[in-house]
């Protein structure tokens, strides 16, 4: 029996920056992300199953990441709840953005983390994460890998 990677693509547009940082990006600025998701598994072999031949409809797939990812980070802002940029977070609450406060530097390496634990934790048991790649800017990404992750 053959294991498959397939991998379905998602882009969602968000804020963020970076305290502390010595750069631009300490700024509060927006990014076009484009999202790479690669699952690993084998086709399913029963012809009788309504999803033969797949590893996982790419449908629901879709509904996994949007529902833990897209719907979530799409067109908010995001800051480290442990900065002093929660005094702004709050201030755009208030006046009714969406804005999201993470334990973490909201960087392309640790978002990608964190959608990588997301993901993971929706998947069949029959089927792995084995990469996400975070794509911020037409030339600058981060990947994760399973293989790295053990």
């Amino acid at each position: 029996m053959s294991t498959i990677r397939i991998t379905k693509q998602f882009s969602f547009e968000t804020g963020h920056a970076l305290y502390g940082y010595d750069g631009k990006c300490k700024n509060v600025h927006g990014h076009s992300y484009k999202l790479s998701v690669t699952v690993i598994g084998q086709p399913i072999t029963d012809t009788a199953h309504v999803k033969y031949g797949m590893v996982i409809d790419f449908t629901d797939l879709k509904k996994i990441v949007k529902e833990e990812v897209v719907d979530v980070f799409d067109h908010a802002t995001v800051f480290n709840k442990n900065t002093p940029h929660i005094e702004l977070a709050q201030e755009l609450q208030q006046r009714g953005h969406h804005v999201i406060l993470v334990d973490y530097q909201p960087t392309s390496e640790n978002m990608v983390i964190d959608f990588a634990a997301k993901i993971s934790n929706r998947l069949p048991a029959t089927i792995q994460l084995f990469s996400l790649r975070l794509q911020e800017t037409e030339t600058s990404y981060a990947e994760w890998y399973a293989s790295d992750n053990t």
